[in-house]
């Protein structure tokens, strides 16, 4: 096995692949309504990570997924879009309980912002523990505090350390979104991050690959050439790179970005998303190469 991935861990554990049920959770962000910053990260449109969402409120969308399961078909009940613990602790006990309508629904994933963690909220979120398995998604995108001022990411990547440690305390799994190809970025920075990552305890890692696309501040820099995406062989090297720097035990839930339909502006390569998996696999097959092998916390 090159790296332990996501279906390979869900066959592990619970005998099938799980499927996905992304949900819109009609939360914010501290980073677009002025308590930390406006207008999101550079690479993010006006809808967030939901572009692809179809709305409606939380037990809808999640029985839309429901009505067409397939005989025996289980699933993950992703909190994805903007910032899912920016709220009330009462609001967010509502809307994570909205999903949880069916037996089906074996895991309750919530994306949201390392600034956006506190004691309750981890309290809040263990509690569902007895009932589904959870996990926490932590956009870091790169552990360079540089990089995060020009993405308007809007912490400092010690606020995601304590975030992780405050997590971790309360035994609840987390995935760290990374991206390649991130503005004034290159292998240091990427061998930065990995080093960064590899001494936390991590469950679970996305790899993106970086995406121009319409109505973002990074579609006007690439507009205006204050920004050129990697090639395709410097991303397939920065992920392997992470892969092999990464622990064994991690969970590699992906390892490249997905485009809106219409919405990619650049890089081309980024359009053919299996293809470029298998290049990676190919390249680390004919190296020889595995995941964690070049781990080291020293």
């Amino acid at each position: 096995m090159l790296y332990r991935n996501l279906s390979g861990y869900f066959r592990e554990k619970y005998g099938k692949r799980l499927s996905k049920i992304c949900i819109d959770g009609g939360f914010s962000c501290p980073n677009r309504d002025g308590t930390v910053g406006v207008g999101g990260c550079i690479y993010c449109g006006e809808r967030g990570a939901g572009e692809h969402i179809t709305g409606g409120d939380i037990t809808s969308q999640v029985q839309r997924a429901l009505d067409a399961a397939k005989e025996g078909e289980e699933f993950v009940a992703y909190f994805q879009n903007f910032t899912n613990t920016y709220a009330e602790l009462s609001v967010l006990r509502e809307r994570y309980d909205a999903a949880l309508i069916d037996e089906r629904i074996r895991v309750i994933a919530i994306g949201t912002r390392p600034d956006c963690i506190s004691p309750e909220v981890c309290e809040l979120i263990a509690s569902y523990s007895d009932r589904v398995d959870v996990w926490v998604e932590l956009g870091l995108q790169t552990a360079n505090d540089r990089t995060a001022e020009i993405i308007n990411r809007g912490y400092k990547t010690e606020v995601f350390d304590k975030a992780v440690k405050l997590l971790s305390e309360y035994s609840i799994p987390v995935v760290v979104h990374l991206i390649v190809g991130l503005p004034t970025e290159g292998r240091e920075e990427i061998e930065e991050t990995a080093r960064h990552l590899s001494a936390m305890p991590i469950w679970g890692i996305k790899i993106h690959s970086i995406y121009v696309s319409r109505g973002t501040r990074l579609a006007e820099m690439y507009a205006s050439r204050e920004y050129e995406p990697p090639t395709e062989d410097e991303y397939l090297q920065s992920v392997i790179y992470i892969l092999t720097h990464i622990s064994p035990k991690t969970v590699v839930h992906r390892l490249t970005g997905d485009c809106p339909e219409g919405q990619l502006i650049a890089p081309e390569w980024n359009r053919n998303k299996h293809a470029l998996i298998e290049k990676i696999n190919e390249e680390m097959k004919s190296r020889g190469l595995r995941q964690g092998c070049l781990y080291n916390l020293d």
